[in-house]
């Protein structure tokens, strides 16, 4: 169905250097930052967030210039953690 049990086995070593991948990703930790590091969002490679720091500096803000701030802390994590998806899936590429 598949060109014979070649075809199904490069499959299944797709999927497993794509479940390596996503493990991989999760070990590495990528952290954006707004108004000078006072609100920082950390995340990882796989875009998950572990965490959310904002300075005590920052709680006399209203609702809406916080939620600017962790915006834009999120935004910044997120482009951080898909450089790192980038540079990993590109790096798979050239080892094949």
């Amino acid at each position: 169905m598949f060109g014979g049990n070649g075809m199904m086995k490069k499959l299944q070593e797709m999927q497993q250097k794509v479940e390596e991948t996503k493990a991989r990703l999760d070990t590495i930790t990528v952290e954006g930052k707004a108004s000078n590091g006072k609100v920082a969002v950390t995340m990882t490679g796989n875009r998950k967030v572990n965490a959310i720091v904002i300075n005590e500096e920052l709680t006399n803000l209203d609702k809406e210039e916080l939620e600017d701030l962790l915006v834009i802390a999120t935004n910044d994590a997120l482009e951080k953690a898909e450089k790192v998806n980038e540079a990993i899936l590109n790096f798979l590429k050239k080892s094949n």
